[in-house]
């Protein structure tokens, strides 16, 4: 049975994979706020950390089981077995604006792959690709009468937005352990893609009018650095408490950057004609994107086999981020994480339910945004179950199927509430690889 569990992590992969590859050519966001900033920024969160409100800063093994947490390294020296993790994701967000009707989107992709290999008894590398910031979004506003004096209505003025792309990251972590309490680690994170974004301004009403479009594009590639600690107090055999600390780099990233001033004309029926001329064209071969700095400050409490509790507060300096030069006008971000996981009787042999991990949590993020004088918030409430399938003494599995019901944004002056769901499906593997026997 053993060697047929094995091939299950592959067939999971290789389905991943093959639904990522077919969305690929669309955007895996339908956001208007990911117009803003780098787009709709990845935390490098795992489903099982997600269902329990996104709690990882003091978070390293549970119950024995190692979880692989690259948002702390410090976590890695904590790894004693071989550890893969791969999973989907899908979101379903319905966008409501004040007097209008209510959209409804949803998309699908690969949301990570990741790999923890033990080195020593107290020391693991990991590596791993998943979703740096994710853009995607279309839409338009109108403007009535456009100064001539004459009724409303007569000359609207219509204002388009768009934008598609994302980055991705690689990273490749260390992690180990001094002594019997603190873990220290490190990760070097290739980040890579591109984002196109384009804004254009059309009177439709008014034939021969030029109607014009500015177009900016990054292609971006760069390594950030992220670093953590964490410190671990046994209360007792069974009873932990762990405080920990993470850290991202405000390193710079390589851009390509690309800003183009068109104008162009409409047919009758509303097609777009060529453009007739370009304004502006400025190319940057060699511009720069400054990444914010991150702190991140955690604490858990576990009972080892019984439940474990946390929280979470991170402060990122979003105020500092620029692109080509300029400053995208962001604030600063505080986000809270509380939860945490309940497992009934993790031995039970005759209810496997009572073995199960039960994983609920909340989300308070105060967004770097601040739109029409208002600040956009997200609250959101998760949830999750882990589903283990034990293989052997040296191979232990598990299903991870979390949930996150948010909002974010408002419906007062003019902004966008955007309500959505986020659905998670991981499967992790832990194993006893690379061991020498003494007997084939």
């Amino acid at each position: 049975m053993t060697k047929y569990l094995r091939f299950i992590p592959i067939l999971f992969l290789l389905s991943a994979i093959t639904v990522n590859l077919k969305a690929q050519s669309t955007a895996t966001t339908s956001s208007p706020y990911s117009r803003y900033g780098l787009g709709d920024i990845n935390p490098m969160l795992l489903p099982q950390n997600k269902a329990m409100g996104g709690i990882s800063t003091g978070i390293n093994r549970i119950y024995g089981f190692n979880n692989l947490n690259p948002l702390n390294p410090a976590s890695y020296g904590s790894i004693n077995l071989t550890t893969i993790d791969i999973g989907v994701y899908g979101n379903f967000n319905t966008l409501q604006k004040s007097g209008q009707s209510s959209q409804t989107n949803s998309s699908f992709r690969l949301s990570h792959i990741a790999f923890g290999i033990p080195v020593s008894k107290r020391s693991a590398l990991t590596f791993g690709l998943m979703p740096y910031s994710e853009l995607g979004y279309s839409y338009k506003q109108i403007s009535d009468n456009f100064g001539t004096g004459l009724p409303a209505d007569t000359n609207a003025v219509n204002y388009i937005y768009a934008g598609d792309g994302g980055l991705t990251r690689f990273w490749l972590g260390y992690g180990f352990g001094i002594g019997s309490h603190i873990f220290i680690g490190a990760n070097a994170s290739y980040i890579f893609g591109n984002l196109k974004e384009s804004q254009s301004t059309e009177l439709p009403s008014l034939s021969g009018v030029l109607n014009s479009r500015i177009e900016e594009s990054n292609s971006i590639k760069g390594f950030n650095y992220d670093y953590g600690i964490q410190y671990v107090a046994d209360l007792s055999q069974k009873k932990h408490l762990t405080f920990g600390y993470a850290g991202s780099a405000g390193t710079k990233l390589n851009s390509t950057n690309s800003y183009i001033v068109s104008s162009y004309t409409t047919t009758n029926t509303g097609d777009e004609n060529p453009a007739t001329d370009s304004l502006v064209n400025i190319q940057q071969p060699s511009a720069k994107v400054q990444l914010p700095m991150s702190n991140r400050f955690g604490i858990s409490y576990q009972n080892d086999g019984k439940f474990l509790i946390g929280a979470d507060y991170t402060m990122t300096k979003w105020s500092n981020l620029t692109v080509a030069g300029t400053n995208k006008g962001l604030k600063d971000s505080r986000t809270i994480n509380v939860g945490g996981q309940f497992t009934p009787n993790i031995n039970s042999l005759s209810n496997y339910f009572a073995s199960v991990d039960y994983r609920l949590g909340f989300v308070y993020d105060k967004t770097y945004m601040n739109i029409n004088n208002t600040d956009i918030k997200r609250y959101a409430a998760t949830f999750g179950v882990g589903l283990p399938l034990r293989a052997n003494n040296l191979s232990f599995y598990k299903i991870n199927i979390g949930a996150e019901i948010g909002r974010r944004g408002t419906l007062v002056n003019g902004l966008v509430k955007e309500n959505y769901v986020n659905v998670h499906l991981s499967f992790t593997l832990n194993d006893k690889w690379f061991q020498k026997y003494r007997f084939d």
